[in-house]
């Protein structure tokens, strides 16, 4: 996940065309690195993707933005220098991406389209079923697989002759929930189901038993209780306190600050000082949308968020497994029309199982489509010569030289070796249960698979030029993570001394104006504020009795001026001062004065690895100028900047 998220951040770098691509996008060279060749059509279709304000289009920009694409261009070709695009990792990780990338371009375009619709109107209708789970796996043996239907089907027999719904599931059913609500799973919508349920789910008229049910969890039965038109999707900002501790504590802890939120204290403000989503505390708490069914392990919460009606709307504190939360409505988000879906419909279906059950028969549709043909003679002498030693990875077969060289299968007339497949085999054999002959047969598949794959990509790049472009992305995405993690983040991050260094190279960066060893207390009382004023005076120290009695307390820390309106609401002299905010009341005590000056190494840490960062990327990026010689076409640049500052 994290190189995916990555993924999407150099998207911004992201390329139109690969540079070998020159001929087939028709551009002018733009400027060549290390002797390959980037084209205007390329550089131009990036940059208006990623500019959309009218005020990036001046030369200005477009030259700061060339830099940066050279940049990143000589970076990727560093990666691929160095082979990284030849290893493992990123053979597998990018052929993950690849795989999902076709999916949508692979499925039957008929039985997509149809899908499609099909999904959308069921995400206009929200079911609410109960169901019974009798597990058996989908490799189950049949001895075992015919018991839990039996089982199954004894269990309907005493639904249909009367018996409780609800009992039975508590009962007999193997999902752990339904214990405690007896196969209740709430109101759910399309494709928050596995397949075979949410069909069965679908075509069962409410009050009604469904028939028995096949999953890849074992065998249902369903009973559909409610169907109403879908809520659509909610967005909620929230504020957390995680479960843990003194459970009476944080329920006393949830109310006050609600408390203050109802005195008119600012949403943010509170949400960052409480909240302990630090995911979202920072940012207001908001959560991305949501749907019916999307929480179904946090029911409370979702049940709160949809009860909300007005946007600005704050919710009483309510409890959860997580703890408790308090949640304010954004806004409803209706089922956009079906026009607008379709694209994120398709992708979403390209990888669902409905659509998955239909792969063998598209492989057998694509072996004809690409003209795959196969020597049988030649392969049934291949099979033959599977031994132990396939089994435990070290086969070393070598074919005789007329063997060697004879067609084994072919691909859109391209002929592939026995020489090609031994070495494959060779490449790619690992320790394996099966018997040597069918585990070698597998491996000619998969070999097969891959190179019929090849062909479909190829014709896939050709006609799509958005599949191309997305593949292009990702593969050099892959590429430019991969290099910046050895050659920047990790460095930085794990030098000490080079931090250290870089520190006292640069300590005047890292100033700090005044400051005060400070903490504070916040009460809805003004009373609580002078009873502990006296208690700290006096030099008593305060018991967990009294910090309860606060809304909330700060420990002692440093800070600068506009750390804290608070603390920047009292005079900066040690000692004790009151101020009032928000509708509360706040005791602030001033430790000491820290004067001006420079942090510590320990206090601008965050800051230096940032810095330091930065300044080997510099160091790096000049390298890889002098490696690979950039050349930009002064002609070819005219024609970019009037192409893009053209009105």
């Amino acid at each position: 996940m994290r190189v995916f998220w990555f993924l999407l951040c150099i998207l911004l770098l992201s390329t139109f065309l690969q540079a070998q691509q020159k001929k087939a996008s028709g551009g002018k060279p733009l400027f060549t690195a290390g002797g390959i060749a980037v084209n205007t059509d390329e550089f131009i279709y990036t940059y208006r993707k990623n500019h959309q304000n009218s005020q990036d289009f001046t030369e200005e920009k477009i030259n700061e933005y060339l830099q940066l694409f050279i940049n990143f261009k000589l970076k990727v070709a560093e990666a691929r220098f160095r082979g990284l695009d030849t290893t493992a990792k990123f053979n597998s990780e990018f052929k993950t991406y690849r795989e999902e990338l076709k999916k949508p371009y692979r499925a039957e375009e008929d039985a997509l389209e149809k899908l499609v619709h099909q999904t959308y109107q069921r995400l206009t209708e929200e079911v609410r079923a109960a169901h019974i789970l009798i597990s058996v796996n989908a490799d189950a043996p049949p001895a075992d697989t015919l018991a839990a239907y039996q089982k199954t089907e004894e269990i309907r027999k005493r639904i249909v002759a009367g018996e409780d719904f609800e009992k039975l599931a508590q009962e007999f059913s193997q999902d752990p929930s339904a214990k405690l609500n007896g196969g209740d799973l709430g109101y759910f919508t399309a494709l928050q189901m596995v397949s075979p349920f949410e069909e069965a789910a679908y075509q069962t008229p409410v009050g009604e038993l469904s028939p028995i049910i096949r999953s890849r969890f074992g065998y249902h039965l369903i009973k559909v209780k409610d169907r109403r038109p879908s809520r659509g999707e909610v967005e909620v900002s929230h504020i957390l306190l995680r479960a843990g501790g003194d459970e009476g504590a944080l329920r006393s802890k949830a109310f006050s600050v609600h408390d203050q939120l109802r005195g008119g204290r600012s949403w943010d403000e509170v949400c960052k000082e409480f909240s302990d989503d630090k995911n979202t505390s920072q940012q207001g708490g908001k959560l991305k949308a949501f749907g019916v069914g999307a929480l179904a392990s946090v029911p409370e919460f979702e049940a709160m968020a949809f009860a909300l009606q007005t946007p600005g709307e704050i919710s009483d504190p309510f409890q959860s497994a997580l703890g408790w939360h308090i949640i304010r409505l954004e806004r409803k988000i209706p089922v956009p029309p079906q026009k607008e879906m379709e694209a994120s419909l398709r992708r979403r279906l390209g990888r669902d199982e409905r659509v998955q059950q239909s792969q063998q028969a598209q492989k057998a549709e694509r072996k004809t489509r690409y003209q795959f043909s196969q020597n049988l003679q030649t392969l049934e002498i291949i099979l033959a010569k599977a031994d132990s030693t396939l089994t435990r990875a070290n086969w070393n077969y070598i074919p005789d030289a007329t063997l060697a060289v004879q067609k084994l299968f072919s691909v859109e007339n391209n002929p592939y070796s026995v020489n090609q497949f031994v070495a494959y085999v060779k490449k790619n054999q690992q320790v394996s249960r099966l018997a040597p002959r069918a585990y070698l047969q597998q491996l000619y598949d998969t070999f097969t698979e891959e190179k019929i794959e090849t062909a479909e990509e190829e014709k896939l790049k050709r006609e799509n030029p958005d599949f191309r472009n997305l593949l292009t992305e990702y593969r050099e995405g892959i590429l430019l993570f991969e290099i910046m993690e050895k050659e920047v983040w990790n460095k930085a991050s794990e030098d000490t001394v080079g931090q250290k260094k870089y520190y006292e190279a640069n300590k005047n960066l890292y100033q700090a104006g005044d400051r005060v060893e400070a903490r504070y207390f916040a009460a809805s009382e003004k009373q609580i504020i002078t009873e502990i004023r006296s208690k700290i005076n006096k030099g008593d120290t305060l018991t967990p009795a009294d910090l309860r009695k606060f809304k909330s307390v700060q420990n002692f820390r440093i800070y600068e001026r506009k750390d804290s309106r608070i603390i920047d609401g009292v005079s900066w002299v040690p000692g004790l001062a009151e101020a009032e905010m928000d509708n509360l009341y706040y005791l602030v005590e001033i430790k000491r004065l820290v004067p001006p000056g420079i942090k510590t190494f320990s206090e601008a840490r965050a800051q230096v690895i940032a810095d330091y960062q930065d300044q080997l990327e510099k160091q790096w990026v000049t390298t890889l100028r002098q490696k690979y010689p950039v050349k930009i076409n002064k002609k070819s640049k005219k024609f970019v900047v009037a192409a893009l500052t053209k009105k």
